[in-house]
């Protein structure tokens, strides 16, 4: 992840801040999240059932691919130098355009859209995490996380 000197971070606020690398979400992953989670609908872990269905198989939670936002927006986002640590702070706005299927490779665009310092030391940074699916023109969902930094 890049650093920056806090008195640059509001530079990049408009800024798209780039892509993720593609990664695919097999049925393997589906069915670990369905395991942690306990949420085992058929249309993410009954291949057969799924199939039925007008997805023609099986997807991915809608949590799955939102939970993806730390890992694939990890290298992307500016952070002020001198980090001590960053948490995530949770999510202004949530859409889920549509669903991720099955072997579907995903990746995250990222856009920084806010930097606020909220006390000495503590800077809340707002971007807008699109998750694309390749070959598809709608975006499996558009967020707006939130990461809290301390310096």
């Amino acid at each position: 992840m890049p650093f920056v000197p806090v008195t640059e971070l509001k530079n990049y606020v408009g800024k798209e801040l780039g892509y993720s690398e593609w990664l695919t979400i097999d049925q393997e992953r589906i069915n670990l999240f369905a395991e942690a989670t306990g949420d085992f609908q058929f249309i993410h872990v009954d291949p057969v059932k799924a199939a039925q269905t007008p997805f023609g198989g099986t997807i991915a939670h809608g949590f799955l691919s939102l939970s993806l936002i730390p890992k694939l927006m990890e290298n992307l986002l500016v952070m002020p130098e001198g980090l001590k640590m960053a948490i995530n702070y949770g999510l202004d706005s949530v859409r889920f355009i549509q669903p991720v299927k099955v072997n579907s490779r995903v990746r995250l665009k990222v856009e920084l859209t806010e930097v606020t310092e909220k006390k000495p030391g503590q800077w809340l940074l707002k971007a807008t995490a699109t998750l694309e699916i390749e070959g598809q023109e709608k975006p499996a969902f558009v967020a707006e996380p939130l990461s809290m930094c301390f310096v």
